[in-house]
Order: structure tokens, then sequence, then C-alpha cells
């Protein structure tokens, strides 16, 4: 019996490609068995096999697109153990890439597909020196990339496109092109967030910044909705549910951005939650297609990574706005103090909300940036 291997269907339309197969027919694979690496723009995700049997027919080949619910190959559920390969199938099997046998420096077996074997050549990199977090130890893709970004590499080559960087860049132009973006600038006092941060860390919570800038996100929306809407022909079309999306940064690899879906009905600390499970696995290279679609509002925190201040472009076609938020400083302020105006020093960042002026407005733009610092600098203290 023939058992047929597809693109999984919860891709949501995101295109994908079949980034490298790590099975060559007339392998036997069982149940699960992770069978092809596809990529999108956002995620790398394995296709396990759907039953047990040998791999007869592959039928998107490498760099081939692959559509949800596209036929990807077929299992002979049937054959033996130690098939007998027809010399049509042979010779299908042999223009394929398959994956290879390769020694490391220290002399060890290790087998690597394709794309994984092309890597390591182009970095200068010796696989046996990487830990694989694949199936069995095997190393993919992502192991090689994070090996790069640590500064394994003894290369200097240029650096080829890769389909995320080349996804990326085509959002970009397709984003400035049918958008007028506008940025409105303002400046928030955290003073009373670092104490409710605090308070809740001694307790034993933990939670980031982020988690606090997605609840105020949220709670700003009240005000002006359209913020949480959509540009159409016909309308602007307001999301249902606020889903806010954070850019998490993959290093050398770009960014992904993971949803925290329904973050209007979420309490702080549940939201706390949800980021940290959503970032670990968008790091590990783990998140799924349902983590980073439907989001209705993006937040940019580049201030992470030392920006003070930034406009980030408004990259998802189904969104009117993205907050940026700069890094977090002590900075000299004047605060009245008993009546009197006094100079003081606190923790200080710019936040800036870029919106698609067909959506929202100045008016609009600037009362949903006042009711967002107003929750910042008026956070309850912890109960």
């Amino acid at each position: 019996m023939s058992i047929e291997i597809r693109v999984p269907d919860e891709q949501e339309g995101t295109k994908a490609v079949v980034r490298a197969w790590l099975k060559r027919i007339g392998d036997v694979v069982a149940l699960d068995d992770p069978l092809v690496e596809l990529e999108t723009d956002k995620v790398t995700q394995e296709v396990p096999s759907p039953g047990a049997g040998v791999l007869s027919e592959i039928l998107l080949e490498t760099d081939a697109e692959a559509v949800p619910g596209a036929l990807l190959g077929r299992i002979d559920s049937d054959a033996p153990s130690a098939p007998f390969v027809s010399s049509e199938v042979e010779t299908r099997a042999s223009r394929e890439e398959r994956p290879s046998t390769t020694l490391g420096t220290n002399g060890a077996e290790l087998r690597l597909s394709p794309s994984v074997k092309r890597a390591v050549l182009q970095h200068g990199i010796d696989p046996a020196r990487l830990t694989g977090s694949g199936r069995g130890g095997r190393i993919t893709r992502d192991d090689v990339d994070a090996a790069v970004a640590g500064g394994v590499s003894v290369q200097t080559n240029d650096i080829p496109h890769d389909r995320m960087r080349l996804k990326i860049a085509e959002n970009m132009v397709r984003a400035v092109s049918e958008a007028p973006h506008v940025t409105a600038l303002f400046e928030a006092d955290f003073s009373a967030i670092a104490a409710h941060k605090k308070a809740l860390a001694e307790r034993g919570v933990k939670l980031s910044y982020t988690a606090y800038l997605v609840k105020a996100a949220a709670e700003a929306m009240v005000v002006a909705p359209a913020i949480n809407g959509r540009w159409e022909s016909d309308r602007i079309a307001i999301a249902p549910m606020i889903n806010i999306g954070v850019g998490t940064a993959l290093g050398d690899k770009g960014l992904v951005v993971p949803v925290v879906k329904d973050a209007g009905a979420l309490e702080l600390e549940v939201i706390g939650a949800a980021l940290d499970d959503l970032t670990g696995r968008a790091r590990a290279g783990k998140l799924t297609a349902a983590d980073v679609s439907g989001g209705s509002f993006t937040i940019s925190n580049h201030g992470v990574s030392g920006s003070l201040l930034a406009s980030p472009i408004i990259l998802h076609a189904g969104q009117a706005a993205i907050l940026g938020v700069g890094k977090l400083e002590k900075r000299v302020v004047v605060r009245e103090v008993d009546g009197e105006d006094a100079i003081v020093i606190r923790p200080m960042a710019y936040v800036t909300l870029t919106i698609d002026h067909r959506v929202v407005d100045g008016h609009q733009t600037n009362a949903w940036l006042s009711r967002f610092v107003d929750m910042i600098q008026g956070w309850p203290e912890a109960g």
C-alpha cells in the first residue's frame, strides 16, 4: 500500500520550500521518523513519516515550493525491509541530493543532509564539534546556524541569502511601498513597573519587561480600537481579538514574531508565562506555524539590544501599527516634588508607534500612546 507524505495544512497560506530530504529513496522509515525539512520565512519544521515502510518516491525536491497539502512523496508500506529498487526509481534517486556520510576531524562518521553539508563546508565548520538537536542526535541546519552565530566559523566568506533573509527583504519592500508609514514618539517612566517587577521577584515570580508592554498595549486598544485593525479596500476591519506579536531576534538568522493570542483577556503573569514559552521555543527553532500566525499588532522591543530610538516597519499586511520600545536607561528628568520642581533620576525609555496612515490618524495614534504611557507610569503597586 502507498502512503502519501503531504505538507502540513497549518501553515495558513505561508509559502514554504523544501529545505532538505533527510531520507533517500529506498530507505526504510518508521512511523514519525523525520523525513524532510520545510522552511518558511518564519519557521523551519520537520515533516514526520505518516507510516512505516520504504521511501519509494520523492515528488518535491530541494528548493521546490511546498504549499499546504502538497504531495511531497510516497512510502511503500508493503515493501520488505531490504527493498529492491527498480532501475527507474534508482535513476531518479541518483539525481536527488542525498544525505551523505562524512568524517569529522576525530574520525567519527556523521550522516548529514545536503543543506547541512553545504552549510558546514561554506563556513568551514567541523561537524564533529557540533551537538545535534535533531532526532537521535542528528545535526540540523539550525545547529550549524547556531554554531556560526556563536563564532565557530573559521572562514570570512560572503554570506549567501537564506530563505528567511530573502523573505524579510521581500516583506520590507512590500510594506513600505504599500502602506504610508508615520511614527509618533513619546517617553515613558518605568519606575512603577520596576517596583512592581521587583516586588513580584521577591515572591518568586519573575517577569520580563516585555510582559508589561504586552499587557499595557492590549489595554490601550480601548481608546483607539483601529490600532488593532487593518486596511481593506472597502473598510477598516477591526480584529475581534488582540493578538500581539513580539519580535524575537535569532542572531544572524533575522527574527521571528511569535504571537500571544487574545492578550487582552490574559492576566499579566499568564502573559509572562506565554512569552517565556514562545521566545524559548523560537530560539530553539521549535515554533510551529500556528505560533507565528494571526497577529493583529506587533511590539519591537529593540532596546534589549541597546537601541535608544527606532521606528520599526509594519511588516504584516494584516496590521495597522507596530510599537517600538527603546533601551531602558536612567536619565535626569524634572518632576514635581511637594509642589516644587525637582531634578530626579528615573528609568526612562523612548516609545514609538508607527502607524499605517490609511487606517489611523495622528489623533488616534497620540491617544493610544498617551494611554499606553499612562499604563506604564501608573502601574499599581503589587498587592
